[in-house]
């Protein structure tokens, strides 16, 4: 490994575990304003509406910048936001405030670009499984901690002091960043040109391998982003559970993530290739969400929320492998910036109205899930059939 590398993993780790650390405390948050699961959904919603401008502008910054600067600033600000969301006065404050913060978090294609400087080509992809394990390690810790620190009242007081532990690990992030991080290569001065989105949907609608991997991102990561928005309020509802409670149980969705990660997804993949690893996932999906509500049970809703974690995380790596090995060179960039933000746009359209179907019927949101990745495993299916015909034809 690069000695550049692990002070950037350790970064990621601090970093995703304060932004996760949050995710457990949004549905009662919400509440304190009498949010309806609708508006919860749209708390959700608001930091990746922040987050896909992050990407973009931030991605580009920091060619201009450098990496090690970008990280620095970005992560500081993102800390001194959550002072600000832990007195936001109102919900649409709160709402506001959640979209500033997903701007400045906003950091992952700076990190990618990172691993891009410091990882020759042939062991990107092996650097980015170390990525996603900080990552997922980040995901189990944050929740926990911050179901540990969360009040039992549905006060904002109760909330307070998680709050500013995730603002304060974002600080300490950037902190470390600014001590220990060293940029790979010198800044370049000037801006990576911005993806051309209208010509990789020309080019991805054309090929239709590329639309139906495009097909399975889109609904898939919604699917996911939506039961993230939901499993809050369904659980306190079933369970009893407190912002305490579902701290742990978020445990089992970044160990599940985890689990993925470092042990399934790559003799998986190189067993039976993505798209079937592809298929797996998706399976995995459908089968946890629909179990959630056939089961209702508190162990059955922290396992099968685990399951929902790995399945998540061997489909959509997978997916994104299997785009980028069917792209040409010269078209990756443009084709990839249009998949980050075809999924940012599931991630912000699809909480909230996932919150309304709740609000309708509080099992539905699981059953409509289940149902949309049953039929997304049609369209995968035909990718593995594509597949194999490809492989049929040239040898």
């Amino acid at each position: 490994m690069n000695r550049r590398l692990p002070p950037l993993l350790v970064a990621v780790f601090i970093n995703i575990a304060g932004f996760s650390l949050i995710l457990p405390l949004l549905p009662f948050y919400g509440q304190v304003f009498d949010a309806q699961p609708f508006e919860i959904g749209l708390l959700f919603a608001a930091y990746s509406f922040g987050n896909v401008f992050g990407e973009i502008h931030w991605g580009r910054q920091s060619d201009v910048w450098g990496r090690r600067k970008v990280l620095v600033a970005t992560t500081f600000i993102a800390g001194l936001s959550y002072i600000a969301f832990a007195y936001a006065p109102s919900l649409w404050a709160a709402i506001l405030i959640r979209i500033f913060s997903g701007f400045f978090s906003g950091t992952l294609s700076v990190c990618q670009g990172f691993i891009a400087d410091v990882s020759p080509p042939e062991r990107r992809a092996k650097t980015m499984g170390y990525f996603g394990a900080a990552f997922s390690l980040g995901f189990a810790f944050g929740p926990v901690l911050g179901g540990v620190f969360a009040g039992e009242e549905v006060v904002a007081e109760s909330f307070r002091l998680p709050i500013f532990i995730a603002g304060g690990l974002s600080v300490l992030a950037s902190l470390w960043c600014m001590a220990v991080l060293r940029d790979a290569v010198e800044p370049k001065g000037k801006g990576a040109p911005l993806p051309k989105y209208s010509e990789a949907f020309t080019f991805v609608s054309s090929e239709p391998l590329l639309s139906r991997l495009f097909v399975i991102s889109f609904f898939g990561i919604a699917a996911f982003a939506s039961m993230e928005a939901v499993y809050g309020l369904w659980s306190e509802a079933n369970f009893g559970w407190s912002a305490n409670d579902l701290g742990f149980a978020f445990l089992a969705i970044g160990g599940g993530g985890l689990f993925a990660q470092l042990v399934l997804i790559g003799p998986l993949v190189a067993r039976y290739g993505e798209a079937r690893v592809i298929v797996m996932g998706l399976c995995l999906l459908a089968l946890s969400m629909f179990l959630q509500p056939v089961i209702r049970l508190p162990i059955s809703g922290v396992l099968l929320m685990g399951v929902l974690m790995t399945g998540h995380s061997l489909a959509f790596p997978s997916a994104g492998a299997l785009l980028s090995r069917n792209t040409p060179p010269e078209r990756q960039g443009s084709t990839m910036g249009l998949l980050m933000a075809s999924n940012a746009v599931g991630r912000i359209v699809a909480p909230p109205l996932f919150g309304w179907i709740y609000a309708v019927q509080m099992d539905a949101p699981w059953f409509a899930g289940a149902i949309m990745i049953g039929l997304v495993i049609l369209i995968a299916l035909q990718a593995v059939r594509m597949l194999d015909a490809q492989r049929a034809k040239a040898g």
